[in-house]
């Protein structure tokens, strides 16, 4: 595995203009790739679309259903026994019946968590994959820079380019470019941040 650097695109034409002084800095195509990132929920890595099996903010969502039709059963089998005069020996049962069904609602919205939202009753929310730490949409090029290549631009020279020509987000990562394809992307891997990102430069006069 080579290390990567990769940086996002707002335009087609910026990526068409860095690649072309990768080459004149002598860079080999085949270190070089260059792809589309769909925005967030739709890579289409399920055959039914998006990118997860299950929700990140729905994960909890049985827990609560669980405490909601406990919760709530019991509180409509109570209410029920007062309708016993009226409905007879089957009010604690419709009640807890009802309550269970009105609980699980309640108990599953509860704990359902809006985008951003970290556990912070856990120790790696900071870490949560609920947590905004996903990729922008664009343009993303990227370059295999852990390879032996005397007649190549160093690492800081890459970056530099990347950043004349508009180059956001630029991550570092460990993988394969072969071909000009990164093989073992993972668009739903928490991207790693190359150093505090400076200015941008202004894109080079041609």
């Amino acid at each position: 595995m080579a290390r990567i650097i990769a940086a996002r695109f707002q335009e087609q034409e910026q990526v068409t203009q860095v690649l072309e002084a990768m080459q004149d800095a002598g860079v080999a195509q085949e270190r070089v790739s260059s792809f589309y990132v769909n925005p967030p929920g739709q890579h289409n890595l399920y055959s039914i679309g998006g990118d997860r099996e299950d929700s990140p903010g729905a994960h909890e969502t049985g827990t609560g259903v669980a405490t909601g039709v406990a919760t709530g059963g019991a509180v409509g089998a109570a209410v029920g026994l007062t309708g016993v005069p009226v409905f007879g020996p089957v009010g604690p049962a419709v009640g807890a019946l009802v309550g269970a069904h009105i609980g699980g609602l309640i108990g599953s919205l509860s704990q359902m968590k809006e985008k951003g939202e970290t556990e912070a009753s856990t120790p790696e929310a900071a870490g949560s994959d609920n947590a905004m730490h996903q990729r922008k949409a664009g343009m993303m090029l990227a370059v295999a820079v852990g390879v032996a290549d005397p007649a190549g631009p160093d690492e800081d020279e890459i970056v530099r380019i990347m950043r004349v020509f508009g180059g956001h987000d630029i991550e570092e990562a460990e993988g394969n470019i072969v071909s000009g394809n990164w093989e073992d992307f993972d668009p739903l891997s928490a991207p790693r941040p190359l150093g505090a990102t400076s200015a941008l430069v202004s894109p080079a006069a041609h």
